[in-house]
């Protein structure tokens, strides 16, 4: 029972992070494209680890979350305010490279069906 309690709170954290994320005036995260890939929940909800990644590579990524760690207060007062939890988890973000990756992936399977069938 409590593993989809922690599932449903993390995906309503994760909702919450993504519209602050658009609203933060932070030049580390403004003009980025950022994903909030997955967070994870500690199963008595005190610690969440957020992980985020940027279609501009993981530096860009490793930028913003140097700007979201610094605005931690305002996100973590957003989700308090939003989700109504007794307590609100400390927030742990990760640069993460996975839809960097994803195109990677993306761009070689590509590449095979072209070699695969050829143009007629």
């Amino acid at each position: 029972m409590s593993g989809y309690r922690t599932d449903r709170i993390s995906e309503d954290i994760k909702r919450e992070i993504v519209s602050v994320i658009r609203e933060l005036k932070d030049p580390r995260v403004r003009g980025k494209i950022l994903t909030v890939i997955r967070v994870d929940v500690s199963s008595d909800l005190s610690y969440a680890k957020v992980y985020v990644s940027s279609l501009d590579g993981i530096e860009s990524a490793k930028e913003a979350v140097k700007g979201l760690e610094s605005a931690q207060g305002c996100v973590k007062n957003r989700i308090g305010k939003a989700l109504r939890l007794r307590k609100t988890p400390e927030l742990k973000f990760v640069a993460d490279n996975s839809v960097e990756h994803g195109m990677e992936i993306d761009l070689l399977i590509k590449k095979a069906k072209e070699k695969a069938l050829p143009e007629e």
